[in-house]
């Protein structure tokens, strides 16, 4: 039976009558019309799927929205950086060439603005680990790591 549920996407209050066992990746991108969070797996293994559900990772392709009824949901789409440009993990994927198909751009973008919110300037075993929950299966993780150093410089 379906029900309503209010989430904050992107800061924008949403209000979304839907089966509470929907994936909160679903109702993204079919209800909300925000793509950038991608199908990847379905099984909390390849984090193409990434988001921020009250500032911390989260794989929305598992993620019940009844889970995220009354949270802050924040997808790539709501990552921006000053006056409405890129965010500097944006800007550094863009310069570090660390991207190629861009398939999994979105969620590493998000695994990466978490990690370096909280831990500012990590070390390079901080960002392996903190991008851990995310494959790029074109394998440009050298250029993933360099972004990630490059952002936390900016």
């Amino acid at each position: 039976m379906d029900q309503t549920f209010a989430i904050t996407v992107n800061g924008k209050r949403e209000s979304v009558t839907t089966d509470p066992d929907r994936p909160l990746l679903d109702v993204l991108r079919e209800d909300l019309d925000l793509v950038g969070a991608k199908y990847g797996c379905g099984e909390r293994q390849c984090g193409a799927c990434m988001v921020l559900i009250n500032g911390r990772t989260a794989f929305a392709c598992s993620t019940r929205i009844a889970t995220a009824n009354n949270r802050e949901i924040t997808t790539v789409e709501g990552i921006l950086g000053v006056d409405d440009k890129l965010h500097p993990v944006q800007q550094a994927f863009l310069d570090e060439c660390a991207l190629q198909c861009g398939y999994c751009t979105a969620g590493m973008v998000v695994s990466a603005v978490a990690l370096l919110r909280e831990t500012p300037k990590p070390t390079e075993a901080q960002i392996l680990d903190g991008m851990q929950n995310n494959v790029c299966r074109c394998g440009t993780y050298g250029r993933i790591v360099k972004a990630v150093q490059k952002a936390a410089a900016s």
